[in-house]
């Protein structure tokens, strides 16, 4: 039987704080530390972690756990899913690539707060830890249906779609970020731009038949957490 219990660690106010991971062995049989991700599935309700069980053994169980900071609270129960169970009762269905991954769902989490996820793998003869640090601020998907055209031989039209997770656009509003890459002389190069809050960017001054790589990232438009995973890359070659 798993069990799922999800520690997460508050911090009003505070700045996001980087991801990091901690390995953990109670014995000297080391085995690989669950790589765990975690995405607002519909922001700002609903929360969900994933990770897929290590190549080489899986362990018997997983256990998550989540209390306050500086203060003694009782560990909440979360919702583990199991490889290839449902999610009918979140109203939530996950595309077929995340399907043979282990679910968690993370129910009632703030804005503005710092969170610590504890996800631990247990085998027979040790465990292994995950910690990773986050604000839901930091978790929503990349921006999507990136579309780049050619309107003029000296401008590139970059448009784009908020995060499909990110239901509130008018309520919770974001800013986006572009990368363009193009390589030259064997080296790649990139340059980024001002964050924005349009969504429809001309670019100009790229350099008349070459090709370039242009991909868009979002984050909360105050600046919250860090900014999201990049869009799926977009390629174009400027006419001549």
């Amino acid at each position: 039987m798993f069990a799922c219990f999800v520690t997460l660690l508050c911090a009003l106010g505070a700045q996001a704080l980087d991801l990091h991971r901690v390995n953990f062995y109670s014995s000297t049989a080391a085995h690989s530390t669950p790589e765990v991700h975690c995405w607002c599935s519909s922001f700002p309700h609903q929360t969900l972690c994933s990770w897929t069980d290590p190549p080489q053994a899986a362990p018997t169980h997983y256990i998550a756990t989540y209390r306050y900071r500086k203060k003694q609270t009782v560990t909440r129960p979360g919702h583990l899913i199991p490889p290839g169970g449902s999610l009918s009762t979140l109203n939530l269905t996950l595309p077929p690539s995340t399907q043979q991954q282990w679910h968690c769902h993370l129910p009632d989490l703030k804005l503005l707060t710092d969170y610590i996820l504890n996800v631990t793998a247990v085998y027979p003869d040790s465990h292994s830890v995950h910690l990773s640090t986050f604000m839901i601020e930091d978790i929503a998907g990349p921006p999507v249906a990136l579309h780049v055209s050619s309107p003029d031989p000296r401008t590139v039209l970059v448009q784009w779609e908020p995060p499909s997770t990110w239901t509130n656009i008018d309520i919770f509003p974001l800013k986006y970020k572009i990368m363009y890459q193009w390589r030259r002389d064997g080296e790649i190069h990139s340059q980024h731009l001002p964050f924005c809050e349009r969504r429809r960017v001309p670019l100009r001054g790229l350099s008349r038949g070459r090709t370039y790589q242009i991909q868009v990232c979002a984050q909360d438009v105050l600046g919250l957490g860090h900014c999201s995973d990049w869009s799926t890359p977009v390629n174009i070659t400027v006419p001549l």
